[in-house]
């Protein structure tokens, strides 16, 4: 809408004259333990709060993200160390164009490794060597994966630096480690 006047209603009337001014907006309120008079005061407080809150900087996210910028949907598993153990994840399925949060929170290692695979058999794939299962899954160790019931996959090493709080990988078709 051009012009001045309040969003939403015409400048003018459709008998060329000014428009009329737009009917009061009539407020209710039914909360028990204040008076109305009270209730104008007390709502504009919270609203001008809620936008302080929203104007605050926020603590940046620290997480391990992936992104999957490749012509088809992926299915993804992450490997990491919790300090003690080896620990091995899947499936997330992403479809194209989309990122998921695969771990929550600051980094706590610099390696993490990542195995995926997309609807039309192609890989992204490494040596380092993990188990996995063709179904959802959460997996402790990486040691005789075949005796344990698993399968033995090949994730590729992202190397994120020693001090990163935060990290997003990128699979695209042309990225498609230990593919020929």
């Amino acid at each position: 809408m051009s012009g001045g006047g309040l969003t939403g209603w015409p400048d003018r009337d459709s008998t060329g004259g000014k428009a009329a001014a737009p009917p009061p907006i009539r407020r209710q309120y039914h909360t028990d333990d204040m008076f109305p008079s009270q209730m104008p005061a007390r709502l504009n407080l919270r609203t001008a709060l809620l936008g302080l809150a929203l104007l605050l900087p926020t603590a940046a996210q620290a997480d391990f993200r992936l992104c999957n910028n490749a012509s088809s949907r992926v299915s993804v598993a992450i490997a990491y160390t919790d300090g003690q153990t080896w620990v091995t994840e899947g499936w997330w399925n992403l479809k194209q164009g989309a990122c998921e949060t695969l771990l929550r929170g600051a980094l706590a290692a610099q390696y993490y490794y990542v195995y995926a695979m997309d609807e039309r058999g192609g890989e992204w794939k490494g040596k380092a060597y993990m188990c996995t299962r063709d179904r959802e899954f959460r997996i402790e160790g990486r040691e005789n994966c075949l005796v344990r019931g698993y399968d033995r996959t090949g994730f590729f090493e992202i190397d994120t630096g020693k001090d990163a709080r935060n990290w997003t990988v990128q699979l695209t078709d042309s990225n498609q480690p230990g593919q020929r």
